[in-house]
């Protein structure tokens, strides 16, 4: 094993240990077996030792995510991708604070994650069931999923429910999801958020670049607004 593999080794054994989530190198060069020059070699200071430990603990989630098979249900996908979330949340608390503390470098771990649950929104709205734009649903959902997900950690005592996830999460896709149960929405904001995604991904149109530009910028606009029950009656 190299230094380096060492070095993430202790640093992550030793952060799992940790009550607080708080380490020191002198401890991670001796549970490693290196000296201080080999963590700043490799490294450079304890932030960018952190950093690669969290990056390296979700590019494994990732990779995880990216290999699942998606199904023909994009909801399930949804719901499952969420609760796969919270699990690793759960299953690796200190990677999870690092990734969300003020001194947290790995922004682009975060950006992969969210490009990952559009992708899934996507399909969503291709399937006509989201009632909000694919970005508003984006935000939406990470946030909700981020923030239950880093109580659970950060705050168990206070959130001591088993089920608080599933919960939040129902309460979120049911904002964003229109009712599989009843007949196909037709409300504007899901046929908007519909031809939005439609129009992204097409191939080509009739359309010129900047007239699809156009087009999507109104398609989200339309998917954003708020639908009466007037509207729903006439669409």
């Amino acid at each position: 094993m190299s230094s380096r593999a060492k070095i993430l080794a202790a640093a992550t054994e030793l952060l799992n240990a940790s009550p607080d989530g708080d380490i020191s190198t002198r401890a991670i060069c001796e549970r490693a077996g290196v000296g201080a020059p080999a963590l700043y070699r490799q490294f450079g200071d304890k932030d960018g030792l952190l950093a690669a430990v969290v990056d390296a603990g979700f590019t494994e989630y990732l990779e995880g995510k990216r290999a699942a098979v998606p199904s023909s249900d994009p909801v399930a996908d949804l719901r499952a991708g969420w609760d796969a979330h919270t699990a690793f949340a759960l299953a690796h608390p200190a990677h999870y604070r690092l990734l969300h503390s003020p001194s947290a470098k790995s922004a682009e771990t975060a950006l992969q994650a969210q490009a990952l649950l559009r992708s899934v929104l996507e399909r969503c709205a291709a399937a006509g069931v989201l009632t909000v734009s694919v970005d508003v649903a984006t935000q939406m959902v990470m946030s909700a999923n981020a923030g239950v997900a880093l109580m659970l950690v950060v705050r168990p005592e206070q959130y001591p429910d088993p089920t608080l996830s599933q919960r939040v999460r129902d309460g979120i896709l049911g904002a964003v999801i229109s009712d599989s149960a009843a007949p196909q929405d037709t409300s504007l904001n899901t046929v908007a958020s519909a031809l939005d995604t439609q129009l992204a991904t097409a191939g080509s149109t009739s359309l010129s670049p900047n007239e699809v530009a156009l087009m999507r910028d109104w398609l989200r606009k339309l998917s954003d607004s708020p639908t009466t029950d007037q509207e729903h009656r006439h669409v």
